[in-house]
C-alpha cells in the first residue's frame, strides 16, 4: 500500500521535459529524480540531452542501482502509454547514430518541433551545437567538465559540513556561474544564439538545456526555455493542460534532503565498562 501511494502521481501535466540528468556521474541526483518521475504524470515526455554521461563513463566507470531504477523508470513510462522522446546532447552524442530509431518505446530525435495545447510551436534541441567552446575547441570543454565535477565534489563537501551545523544547503557552481563576468557572459550569448535560430525557423520558441541554467523569458520576441538539470538544479519544464508553461524547481524541497541523507551516520555510544573489583586473594 505504501509504494503505491508513493507512486500515485500529484503533478499531472500534459508535458514534461528534462535534461542534464548526467546518469553515470556521482553527482547525478538520481534518487531526486526517480522521485519526480514516480510523483508525476504526462502525455509526452521530451528528455533533452545529456541523459547518459558518456565523456565520463569513458573516464572511469560509474553506475548505481539508483541510476538502472531511472533508466527502468523512464522505459516503464513510455510502455505505459507516454510518448518518451529522447534528443540526445553533446554527453550522450554516441546515440546520435540512431536518431530516428526507437529503442524500448523511446524515439530518438536529433530534434523537434512540439506544437502546445494553445497552438505555440516551440524548437526542443538540447542547445550544445550554440556553444563555441563544444564546436570549436572540444578539448577545452573536457577540461571544464573535469573542473565542473571538481566544483561538484567540493560543493559536496562543504554542505555535508553546513548540514551538520544545521545550516540549508547552498550552491557553490550556481554562485559562480551566477558571479564570474565571463559565466554570465557566456550564458546571455548562449541564450541569445539559441533564440535567434528559433526565429530563423518560424516557431515561437525553443526549449534546450545544456547550460544547466532553467529559464523562461522572452527574447526579441522569441519564447526561450531552459529546462536545467538533474545535477544541482532539479528542474523540469512543464506544459500544463491549458499550455501554460512553468519550471518546476525540486531544489528547495529534496536537495537538503539528499545531503543530509549522505551523511554518515552517528557512531553509537559504547556501553561504560563496569569497574573491575580486585579479588580477594
Amino acid at each position: 500500500m505504501a509504494a503505491a501511494a508513493e507512486d500515485e502521481p500529484s503533478l499531472r501535466v500534459r508535458t514534461v521535459w528534462i535534461s542534464d540528468l548526467h546518469l553515470g556521474t556521482p553527482g547525478c541526483q538520481a534518487q531526486a529524480l526517480l522521485e519526480f518521475l514516480r510523483t508525476t504524470e504526462c502525455q509526452t515526455l521530451y528528455l533533452v540531452g545529456d541523459i547518459i554521461d558518456g565523456w565520463q563513463l569513458r573516464r572511469s566507470w560509474y553506475w548505481p542501482q539508483a541510476h538502472n531504477d531511472v533508466v527502468q523508470k523512464l522505459l516503464r513510462k513510455a510502455r505505459k502509454g507516454t510518448r518518451v522522446i529522447f534528443v540526445p546532447g553533446n554527453h550522450d552524442e554516441f546515440a546520435r547514430k540512431y536518431v530516428a530509431h526507437n529503442f524500448g518505446g523511446v524515439d530518438v530525435m536529433d530534434e523537434c518541433i512540439h506544437v502546445t495545447a494553445d497552438g505555440q510551436r516551440l524548437w526542443v534541441t538540447h542547445g550544445d551545437m550554440f556553444d563555441g567552446v563544444i564546436q570549436c575547441a572540444k578539448w577545452l570543454a573536457y577540461v571544464g567538465d573535469a573542473a565542473y565535477e571538481f566544483t561538484l565534489k567540493v560543493n559536496h563537501w562543504f554542505n555535508s559540513a553546513r548540514a551538520r551545523l544545521g545550516l540549508p544547503y547552498w550552491s557553490l557552481s550556481k554562485y559562480l556561474k551566477l558571479k564570474v563576468k565571463r559565466a554570465v557572459s557566456f550564458i546571455s550569448d548562449f541564450e541569445q544564439a539559441v533564440a535567434r535560430e528559433a526565429r530563423k525557423r518560424g516557431v515561437q520558441g525553443v526549449v534546450c538545456g545544456h547550460i544547466h541554467h532553467a529559464e523562461i523569458r522572452r527574447i526579441d520576441g522569441v519564447l526561450y526555455c531552459n529546462d536545467g538539470d538533474w545535477v544541482e538544479s532539479l528542474t523540469a519544464l512543464v506544459e500544463h493542460h491549458d499550455g501554460r508553461l512553468e519550471i518546476i524547481d525540486r531544489s528547495a524541497e529534496l536537495m537538503p534532503r539528499l545531503v543530509q541523507a549522505a551523511l554518515p551516520a552517528a557512531r553509537p555510544a559504547e556501553p561504560a565498562l563496569a569497574p573491575v573489583k580486585p579479588s580477594a586473594g
